[in-house]
């Protein structure tokens, strides 16, 4: 990548779109020939246009409206992004969260989501992305490994976060780090996000949340080019959420892992390096990567760690 030739965006800012938020059940819905295999939280722009689109995967045990505010931040910039609810109570083979999200990639058409989306929102199945946070970034990368399962192709795969089991040798099945340097066999592009608070217990009661050894860093050894990398210095596992997570699992993600002062500033990063990311390997566009890359756009978290693979 060379420097960018034109101004950047603020991807880490809102964006000019619109956007709306939608659920949608796994049960006949009046308005869609088939449903869902699994209930949908949508964020889409509400402006006429053709966009892409991105599957977002929530973490374990978490309900994917704690995200909301992440996926309007991306969809604010002109993307559709689809977030189902892969479980309420889960153990810890995630085999089935692996199946149920190739299952909904496949159940998606033009035709099934014309019925979801604002009138004159077109969306572009030929640039999907993928991405995932904490054990929903492993189904994703999982997924992505099995190139067969679906019908649709990915472009892009993002793991934010993303924890293969508790410690290496207790990966959770099925086990996706190998291990071996460069040895996930993926056709696309690959960003992988880190907290640097991830691997740091909250106290002594509660195992870190993003353990060495099948975190972050773990996944990005693996991955080839091309490929990057951010980690964010003072920042925690859970700190992309809303600031606002209701019910006793949405109490718990302020008491389980260790967190940073605020959850905004890491949201809105994540947020704006997904922005950035998908425009370079969906849109074809890297002015925005490029820009962070280099420091020319300044990330609204400092930068523990910035490793490009190209």
């Amino acid at each position: 990548m060379s420097a960018p030739t034109t101004s950047a965006t603020n991807v880490f800012g809102f964006g000019s779109f619109t956007t709306m938020l939608q659920k949608v059940d796994s049960v006949t819905t009046s308005s869609l020939p088939v449903p869902p295999p699994k209930p949908l939280l949508i964020a889409t722009p509400c402006e006429a246009g053709e966009f892409p689109l991105i599957i977002f995967l929530h973490g374990y045990l978490l309900y994917n409206t704690f995200y909301s505010q992440l996926l309007q931040h991306v969809a604010s910039h002109g993307f559709i992004v689809i977030a189902p609810q892969l479980y309420t109570v889960a153990g810890a083979d995630a085999t089935d969260e692996i199946k149920s999200t190739a299952a909904i990639t496949s159940w998606l058409s033009k035709e099934v989501l014309q019925g979801l989306l604002p009138p004159y929102v077109q969306p572009n199945l030929s640039k999907l992305g993928l991405a995932g946070h904490s054990r929903g970034g492993k189904v994703a990368f999982a997924l992505a490994l099995e190139k067969a399962m679906t019908t649709l192709k990915f472009s892009a795969l993002i793991g934010v976060d993303p924890v293969d089991g508790m410690d290496k040798g207790k990966q959770t099945p099925p086990p996706v780090l190998t291990y071996v340097p460069y040895s996930f066999n993926l056709d696309m592009a690959v960003m992988v996000i880190g907290s640097g608070l991830g691997e740091v217990k909250r106290n002594s009661l509660f195992p870190p949340c993003a353990p060495k050894g099948v975190n972050h860093e773990d996944f990005f050894k693996e991955c080839r080019k091309p490929a990057c990398y951010f980690v964010a210095k003072d920042y925690g596992h859970l700190d992309m959420l809303d600031d606002d997570t209701k019910g006793i699992r949405g109490r718990s993600s302020y008491c389980l892992c260790k967190n940073g002062k605020a959850r905004e500033p890491m949201r809105r990063f994540v947020g704006g390096v997904v922005v950035a990311f998908m425009e370079a390997y969906l849109n074809g566009d890297q002015t925005d990567l490029i820009a962070i890359r280099d420091g020319y756009e300044t990330a609204p978290v400092e930068l523990k760690t910035v490793e490009f693979l190209v």
